[in-house]
């Protein structure tokens, strides 16, 4: 039996609203494992795939930020791919998480692992003793906890973190898809091939965008089957976690197949290394404007969320795209 996906074809204001969010749509690209077979009247689009392309993200309500919503990244580790070593020392990670609020960001993450590709996994004890001394600094902020570990998980969400961000999708320890059911908080699931230390070793994939929609279609119901609530999950696509450069473009080019999930959509890809290879080896203290382009590019696919390292530089360009679009401002 050939599985039809149904990928919206975003408006302002003509068809059916998208994810209760301020886009719409009024048609549907029809994408099967053969290729594409037209476009069809969104109102024709079978009622599943209808439901989950429309359905509110009730999740985001807690915000008060216009979407799509900056979550501004905060590594305190040495070694991460892009910003390590600027926020090791506890004060410059404390002072910069306040920074990336006051600038906009209505999310905060976390994280003491770097996940570069060829990293080795680090033990529990480091990354535990690697976050300790900012939990007192970072009270009060809408915090996510990046991080594969039960553990480490834990400590952060009775530190008063909000979300979980996951990057191996709950599927790295088994305790952790448990230890987020209990807590009842939300949870970013993200696509990745591989681990850290392989997922670049020739990733491959028999279609990258289905391949990946279907892939997180399948975590998130087995989040849903070990008793996380649908609407406190989130889902991210992964870009550069197992992906070469093909890859990466066939998700930004078919982001909006992924409302089809019926959960909020993250985009990661700021300074990833994709930049350099469209943009000519570009190292990644230079990679902002590359950032930014991607950043809108989301915000154009109708994504709820971009997690960025220039949270001031992103909210500024959302502020102007916004503008440029009436139904949005």
């Amino acid at each position: 039996m050939v599985r039809r996906y149904y990928r919206p074809i975003l408006s302002e204001g003509e068809g059916l609203p998208l994810a209760g969010g301020p886009f719409s749509f009024a048609r549907a690209e029809v994408l099967t494992r053969a290729g594409s077979e037209g476009f069809v009247a969104a109102a024709d689009v079978p009622a599943d795939w209808r439901e989950r392309l429309t359905r509110p993200r009730h999740l985001l309500a807690r915000f008060t930020q216009p979407l799509p919503l900056v979550m501004g990244i905060i590594n305190v580790t040495p070694d991460s791919f892009s910003d390590g070593g600027r926020h090791d020392a506890p004060l410059a990670a404390i002072a910069a998480a306040h920074a990336m609020q006051a600038a906009g960001a209505a999310i905060i993450d976390v994280g003491a692992e770097s996940t570069r590709p060829g990293a080795p996994e680090l033990p529990v004890a480091d990354e535990l003793a690697g976050l300790a001394p900012l939990w007192a600094g970072l009270a009060g902020l809408p915090v996510s906890i990046d991080t594969r570990k039960s553990p480490v998980m834990a400590v952060a969400l009775d530190e008063g973190a909000m979300i979980v961000n996951d990057v191996s999708a709950l599927g790295h320890d088994s305790d952790a898809l448990a230890l987020v059911a209990a807590r009842g908080c939300p949870v970013i699931l993200m696509h990745h091939q591989g681990t850290p230390e392989t997922m670049q070793i020739a990733p491959h994939y028999d279609n990258a965008l289905l391949d990946v929609f279907d892939w997180l279609e399948g975590r998130i119901a087995a989040a849903v089957a070990g008793g996380i609530e649908p609407d406190a999950i989130i889902a991210d696509p992964g870009i550069g976690f197992g992906k070469g450069l093909s890859h990466n473009l066939a998700l930004l080019q078919g982001l909006t197949l992924l409302h089809g999930l019926g959960v909020p959509i993250l985009l990661g890809a700021s300074r990833k290394s994709l930049i350099s290879k469209l943009a000519g080896e570009v190292p990644v203290e230079q990679r902002l404007p590359g950032s930014l382009a991607l950043a809108l590019a989301g915000a154009e696919a109708g994504v709820q969320l971009l997690r960025v390292h220039d949270v001031p530089e992103t909210a500024q360009a959302l502020t102007l795209w916004r503008a440029c679009h009436p139904a949005l401002a």
